[in-house]
């Protein structure tokens, strides 16, 4: 569609030129003087519409987010205790999220089918966090490798429970040409990595990713703008670790 438009404005300017020569004999000088203002205004126009950004976007996100279930009471979450440090639950339903992405225009138009719509190919990762806590390693791991090695290797460290997500969606962007510009994702692949990994020691799953947002421009090429994204995960579970949640929060864009 902007290609059609700068067509559009280079024949409009290129027929008004051709004009203003063919009548110049005749006309005064206000009527040239208003020609030309009216090539100056197209041609500022055609300036302006090549110099806005081709509808694609760096974005960084961050915000809450929580998983369907909490991962308490896996081998490799909890900590063990010891050294006069009671045994703590670790892997809390809810947590915090960053990441980045980009959005990569496809088509201005629905594919010819709306002016008004437009088709983005989103890549996107984040980070999130759901727990941390401090654990004592075992104490008597500790006497007997001190006995044998004279190295000790106790002492105080942290299990994190964190998850790692990538995906690759299309994207559906409404009200093209507004300051306002909602979208969403019906639908898209995404690719979950999990620390710790889970009872059955693995620690990749693939999913489904949906969501939804809107941004606003608010100068030139910078964007802000907010979201909810849902992960499934198919199979349910990761051996025993289910990793589908959501994520909400905000996010700065910037067009290029």
């Amino acid at each position: 569609m902007i290609k059609q438009l700068k067509v559009a404005l280079s024949a409009a300017t290129t027929a008004l030129a051709i004009v203003g020569l063919t009548v110049a004999p005749q006309a005064s000088a206000d009527e040239l003087s208003n020609l030309k203002a009216r090539i100056s205004k197209l041609e500022k126009a055609k300036a302006e519409t090549s110099a806005k950004s081709n509808g694609n976007m760096v974005f960084f996100r961050g915000g809450y987010a929580r998983n369907d279930t909490a991962r308490y009471g896996e081998i490799l979450t909890d900590t063990a205790g010891g050294l006069g440090l009671a045994p703590q639950a670790n892997g809390s339903q809810d947590g915090w999220y960053f990441g980045a992405g980009f959005d990569f225009n496809l088509s201005d138009d629905l594919f010819g089918l709306h002016d008004g719509t437009e088709i983005l190919a989103e890549l996107m990762f984040e980070y999130k966090e759901f727990d941390r806590q401090t654990q004592a390693l075992n104490p008597l791991i500790t006497v007997v490798n001190t006995a044998v090695n004279n190295t000790p290797t106790g002492g105080l460290g942290s299990v994190t429970v964190s998850q790692f997500t990538l995906t690759a969606s299309p994207k559906v962007k409404f009200l093209k040409g507004s300051k306002f510009r909602p979208w969403i994702i019906p639908a898209g692949f995404a690719l979950h990595v999990i620390s710790p990994p889970s009872d059955g020691v693995t620690v990749l799953e693939p999913g489904m990713h949906f969501a939804a947002g809107a941004d606003y421009n608010l100068w030139k090429d910078f964007y802000i703008g907010a979201d909810f994204r849902y992960n499934l995960t198919i199979g349910k579970t990761l051996d025993g670790t289910n990793v589908s949640g959501f994520t909400t929060g905000g996010y700065l864009g910037i067009g290029f």
